[in-house]
């Protein structure tokens, strides 16, 4: 592939200089092996021949064959247009231009048969084609063959520069004109043989010429096969490297702190998810390597629970703990949840936040020093040089997507060996996301919710059920409960968001004037801020108006009630998080999802799946399926450590799953490519990586 990607897009015929930089500009095409990977998101048939009496404006796309009979300019100047009579004997269609009627009139041979292609409509009673596709009849013979037209994204600038999606197409035909037969494997013969895999020329040239749905389905598996397999190979590779290389302190006992907290503070019976995934974790800390592991569980599944008696373990074996979280609300409320927890049993356990004054800071800095702090729970104040562990075994990381690579580094070097890596997070992750973006993870999962836990009932109201909504809040208000009000808040339009949440704050208080409401929102001062969720959490206010500062952190049994604002303008993984908020008391608690009347289909969608599941996991498989990976709740504040040309990781989950299980088969017979056989392989990754798809700093 060297000699594709080495040759500049500007000496391939068609191009030049000018659209070589429209190429670059709005695709970040530059060689000849960008263009051949950049995929076609559409096909549409061309295989059938209308006849012109058959034509009807509501079809999508028709191909007839036929005459020009008279051709005309009508207007002047920027408004004129070019328009054409065109027929095949059964009837007649017009044909009109805009633009570039000099190159059209100029082309046109009024006694050549031609074949016209484009999307009907109708205007003043005639059914027309606006700047239809044409070639003439004897010529289409000559070119590569394919009844199946590939559609390809191209920008308004590209239009305007003569580079249309069929001007893509005829710069990949004469690359294949270029490179006839010479467009070498990227993978091993053993694989293709095995697998029955397309060769790589062959599935570019059917990916971007098909000629019939088969074939094309043959065409993309290998080439999504190929692009997935490359990311798990790259991955699990690193993954073998590491715990080849990184040593870790196994922990090979369960002693006093782990035993008095099970048979004396364990608040509830565990699930048996729970339990699982404390066998999968102590299986980990007692290896010779370190433990870098992924737990995933959804709002209320007991997760702080499991990191808690993970850390006794590794009291249990002389080593310190710390668990980092990612704002001071959520450093505070694990602080007082696993302090309460740990009432009793004499183990020292400290918060550091950034709030944290400097007569604390300084005892906390000489108890970590001397041992005597066994648990640290902090912000990124964790990071700091100046906090020095004096023997450090176990890192939690909680809600990770919010802490960068180089900040979660820095705890690895608080001691000789890094220590233990627990990464936990509430937003569940599809299966095919968690295998990419945390492929060289271990994964556990927590898929069950504690006993005596009732589902959150869900219902969508439009904006002219306000009076039923505000009935139904008083009827909670006067059962003692309280109520969240979530308004969103996007920064391209913050003024108009500010304005509805205080607006929506005055609303609350005139409509329910013997409460007391209280408002949170970003731009508070945090003391102002800590101050407002201390008076809700502590009971003295009873509504909540606020932006989505509360979706992580918040503890406050006593809310039953979650209203979201504008809730079509949350994605789905955001709207399950919100709505976590809610039910974590034994009440009943409710999520009502507010919208205008006027929605897109994917959000009428979106509000259905919030209405009939509250399973996290389902929720992120559909929200994977309608947004697209990097949109994600998660993935976008770390941003997707690669980009796919033509897999799909919210429809392509079976070929991922087959991708990981053909890589692992390798790498279990040679964990680092040095046999001739997997020459090629490895080649390919060293490219990869010159690419700078950096996939091993996700952990």
């Amino acid at each position: 592939m060297s000699e594709l990607a080495t040759q500049n897009i500007t000496y391939l015929p068609g191009v030049g200089p000018k659209k070589a930089e429209l190429l670059k500009q709005e695709l970040k095409v530059i060689s000849y092996e960008d263009l051949l990977f950049y995929f076609p998101y559409k096909y549409v048939d061309r295989s059938k021949f209308y006849q012109i009496r058959e034509v009807k404006a509501t079809q999508a796309y028709i191909q007839v064959r036929g005459k020009f009979t008279s051709l005309s300019t009508v207007g002047s100047g920027r408004n004129s247009r070019l328009t054409a009579t065109f027929t095949d004997g059964t009837g007649v269609l017009e044909l009109v231009w805009f633009k570039g009627h000099k190159y059209i009139k100029e082309g046109l041979d009024a006694n050549a048969e031609y074949i016209v292609f484009g999307k009907p409509s109708s205007f003043g009673g005639k059914i027309n084609i606006v700047h239809p596709e044409m070639e003439k009849f004897n010529e289409a013979d000559n070119k590569i063959k394919s009844p199946l037209q590939a559609f390809y994204n191209t920008t308004e600038k590209m239009k305007k520069g003569f580079l249309n999606s069929k001007a893509i197409q005829k710069l990949q035909q004469n690359i294949f004109a270029s490179f006839a037969g010479k467009i070498p494997e990227t993978l091993p013969a053993k694989i293709i043989q095995h697998y029955k895999f397309m060769h790589l020329h062959e599935a570019l040239q059917v990916i971007h010429f098909p000629n019939n749905t088969e074939t094309l389905e043959k065409a993309r598996f290998r080439l999504k096969f190929e692009e997935l397999f490359y990311i798990q190979l790259n991955i699990l590779k690193l993954r073998n490297q590491r715990n080849s290389k990184i040593k870790g302190y196994p922990f090979l006992k369960v002693g006093h702190h782990l035993n008095t907290f099970y048979k004396e503070k364990l608040p509830f019976e565990l699930t048996n998810a729970q339990k699982r995934v404390i066998k999968e974790i102590r299986a980990d800390l007692g290896l010779e390597h370190q433990m870098n592991r992924l737990l995933q569980g959804d709002v209320g599944s007991g997760k702080t629970l499991v990191a808690l008696m993970v850390m006794l373990i590794a009291l249990d074996n002389n080593f310190q703990a710390c668990l980092m979280a990612p704002t001071e609300i959520l450093a505070a409320q694990h602080f007082e949840t696993i302090n309460s927890m740990l009432d009793d049993l004499g183990i020292n356990c400290a918060l550091l936040t950034g709030s944290s004054k400097k007569k604390e800071r300084q005892k906390i800095d000489e108890d970590l020093q001397s041992g005597e702090l066994q648990i640290l729970i902090g912000t990124h104040a964790l990071l700091e040089d100046k906090v020095q562990f004096k023997n450090l075994g176990l890192v939690v990381i909680d809600e990770q997507h919010r802490f960068g690579v180089a900040q979660r580094a820095k705890l690895w070097k608080k001691n000789d060996n890094p220590p233990h890596v627990l990464v936990m997070t509430a937003t569940p992750i599809p299966r095919t996301l968690a295998m990419t973006i945390y492929g060289d993870l271990d994964v556990s999962v927590i898929n069950e919710l504690p006993p005596g836990r009732k589902p959150i009932e869900t219902a969508h109201y439009f904006h002219n059920r306000r009076n039923n909504l505000n009935k139904f809040i008083l009827g909670e208000l006067q059962k003692g409960r309280q109520v969240y009000v979530v308004y969103p808040l996007i920064e391209e339009s913050e003024k108009m968001d500010f304005k509805n949440l205080a607006e929506g704050f005055e609303y609350m208080q005139r409509v329910f004037p013997d409460y007391k409401v209280t408002m949170v929102h970003g731009k508070m001062k945090p003391a102002e801020k800590d101050a407002a969720m201390a008076e809700f959490s502590s009971g003295r206010a009873h509504i909540l108006v606020s932006t989505t500062v509360i979706e992580v952190g918040v503890n406050v049994p006593n809310a039953s009630v979650m209203v979201i604002e504008s809730a079509e303008r949350f994605g789905l993984s955001q709207l399950h998080q919100l709505r976590g908020r809610v039910g974590r008391g034994a009440d009943q608690s409710f999520c009502i999802l507010m919208t205008g009347y006027k929605l897109a289909e994917d959000t009428r969608k979106r509000m259905s799946i919030m209405t009939e599941t509250t399973d996290g996991f389902e929720i992120a498989e559909a929200d994977l399926k309608l947004r697209g990976p990097g949109d994600l709740e998660g993935t976008q504040q770390s941003g997707l450590p690669f980009s796919l040309k033509i897999a799909n990781l919210g429809k392509d989950g079976q070929i991922l799953q087959f991708a990981r299980q053909v890589a692992e088969a390798i790498l279990s017979d040679d964990p680092l490519l040095e046999k001739q056989d997997n020459f090629l392989l490895k080649k390919q990754l060293n490219k990869l990586a010159r690419e700078k798809m950096n996939w091993s700093m996700i952990s």
